[in-house]
């Protein structure tokens, strides 16, 4: 029988957190993060990492694990989170990995092959290059030429992830966005059940407004500024995510902070419509909408492990027979 895990995914501020650390309990499970941003040390605020009492005791893996200065991709998640699972898995426990990045969940779940492409320095450089001469849009605009799909599903501040579709495209001669769609049919090595929190979305982005408030109220700007004064800069991939990079703009006297503050909302409720839509293009995804469980926790936790239950023995029944 395949080892299990569980997915706990959703848009941001949807209240994965509370859940998985419920579920992970009852299930004598330990949690992976599968966020860009948590795996870094001092990024506390702006990312909304866990804290340890928030933990409950629940073991917590690619959490401040990094420094702001390293670099973290789908390809540095995927070989990490494999070493947690199989850590995991030796202490009889089961993973749930826990977050909304979409392509790093994909990745880990389907075992993606990342292998093919990247070899060639002289090829990246070349497109680093341009990148800080033209600037990232019209890299961006480059990638929509050569492969419409993956220029639709990557942010165009998303400048490694531009990079990498322009070299797989020009090392093998194909489309980064087809390669993603034949390994997503692989089969999962997994039994798995992949859970999606959501919520209405007038609901989820008055609660996204609200979060971003208490951010800046327990210190998001002084976080983001001591980043600034130890050498972070807008180039650094920690810096890209949302929270942290809308502030260089104000750092360098181009918007107030008030319109900072704005375009943190604002960011972060179109990534929350991202992530939405990227789940529903996954297959498997068992749904788990606020409104039709009144909003209680409770009862959403009652119906995942009903669910999980059904998974395990419908594997376990498959495997004997």
């Amino acid at each position: 029988m395949k080892k299990p895990c569980i997915i706990i995914a959703g848009p941001t501020a949807v209240g994965k957190t509370e859940i998985s650390i419920k579920l992970a309990k009852i299930i004598n499970g330990a949690v992976i993060s599968a966020d860009s941003m948590q795996i870094y040390k001092e990024m506390n605020i702006g990312s909304a990492k866990i804290t340890s009492e928030e933990m409950e005791g629940v073991e917590h893996y690619l959490i401040d694990e990094l420094d702001p200065k390293d670099e973290f991709n789908v390809v540095v998640f995927q070989q990490m989170a494999k070493k947690a699972m199989k850590k995991i898995y030796d202490e009889g426990k089961i993973p749930v990995i826990v977050g909304g990045t979409g392509f790093y969940i994909q990745a880990l779940l389907r075992d993606i092959d990342f292998t093919e492409t990247g070899n060639i320095p002289s090829l990246r450089s070349k497109y680093e290059k341009l990148a800080a001469q033209s600037g990232p849009q019209a890299l961006h605009d480059i990638l929509k030429e050569k492969d419409p799909a993956a220029a639709a599903s990557i942010h165009f501040n998303d400048v490694k992830r531009v990079i990498r579709a322009l070299e797989y495209n020009e090392e093998t001669g194909g489309t980064i966005s087809e390669h993603n769609e034949e390994q997503k049919e692989k089969e999962s090595p997994y039994t798995f059940g992949f859970f999606v929190i959501t919520d209405d979305r007038q609901i989820l982005y008055d609660r996204i407004n609200k979060r971003v408030d208490k951010m800046m109220h327990s210190g998001l700007l002084e976080e983001v500024t001591r980043l600034k004064e130890r050498g972070m800069t807008a180039d650094d991939i920690s810096m890209k995510g949302i929270g942290y990079r809308e502030f260089f703009p104000y750092f360098e006297g181009n918007a107030t902070l008030e319109e900072t503050v704005e375009k943190i909302k604002q960011d972060t409720r179109h990534f929350a419509k991202r992530q939405i839509t990227w789940f529903k293009r996954e297959k498997d995804v068992i749904w788990f909408n606020r409104q039709d469980y009144n909003n209680d926790n409770g009862l959403i936790l009652k119906a995942m492990t009903e669910k999980w239950n059904q998974i395990i023995s419908g594997a376990s029944e498959k495997y004997n027979n």
